[in-house]
């Protein structure tokens, strides 16, 4: 069982962060460390390439952590590619439809499932040969989906979305989604919160968990208690500006 289907199947709402800046050797070490239990690994805002998010994926999966991967965009040969490198649970980003989420489908399962090309004995196998037969269906139930709705259409889409075989984790992308809808920053507004209800309401129909980015642990408690299954607390960026920040305004006042 790969490592993102074992996160789904916790009998707690598993833990992570989110990296788009550093790739240094000791990441997945420093990121064990301190209890994180997966890793949402964005290629879509960040400056990372596929090699180096390959040895990224690698590094993770060393110290036993769950990898999640956003590629460049959601077109077939970006998908398919991350899964390639090895990573386990595969992020399509601005899911708008149910036809867009079976391509992305397609793009990461082999035949019968989907439409991925077939490549064994790399990094997605761990390099490993085995009979065609059992190598493809071991892929398949390796590598997972997660539909990432963050429009207004993959809100109005989401019953269908959430309904199809092989979309195995919906992520609310709440920036992206607040802008969509008009009301950009305003996670308070009832057009917000209507949409958040409403990708809620098809999980808890279609029993798919749901994932999002946190910044505060407040804000983690409340999307548990909104239904969330997956947690990705803040990100290697912000967290450093923030104890740096904390900790310089703490030194300066202390010597006013």
């Amino acid at each position: 069982m790969s490592d993102f289907k074992h996160l789904l199947q916790s009998d707690t709402v598993p833990i992570g962060t989110y990296l788009g800046e550093f790739a240094t050797p000791g990441i997945g070490k420093i990121l064990k460390a301190a209890g994180c239990e997966f890793v949402f690994i964005d290629m879509e805002h960040s400056g990372f390439g596929f090699e180096t998010v390959k040895q990224l994926l690698n590094n993770l999966r060393a110290e036993g952590i769950a990898t999640l991967l956003r590629p460049p965009s959601k077109a077939g040969h970006h998908l398919q590619r991350a899964a390639d490198i090895g990573a386990a649970g595969i992020i399509a980003p601005m899911v708008n439809t149910a036809a867009e989420a079976r391509d992305a489908v397609s793009a990461v399962k082999y035949p019968p499932e989907g439409g991925r090309g077939v490549a064994l004995n790399i990094a997605h196998d761990d390099y490993n040969s085995a009979d065609v037969g059992a190598a493809l269906a071991a892929a398949n139930d390796g590598t997972g989906l997660i539909a990432l709705i963050e429009t207004a259409s993959g809100v109005h889409h989401v019953h269908e979305i959430a309904a199809l075989d092989g979309v195995d984790c919906l992520w609310i992308g709440h920036l992206d989604l607040s802008a969509s809808l008009g009301i950009a920053g305003q996670f308070d507004n009832p057009v917000f919160r209507d949409a958040i209800d409403r990708v809620m309401t098809a999980a808890r129909e279609h029993q798919v968990p749901v994932g999002q980015l946190v910044g505060s642990a407040s804000d983690a408690r409340n999307c548990i208690k909104e239904g969330c299954r997956l947690i990705c607390y803040s990100g290697d960026i912000w967290l450093l500006q923030k104890a740096l920040r904390d900790g310089i305004s703490e030194i300066r006042n202390g010597s006013a």
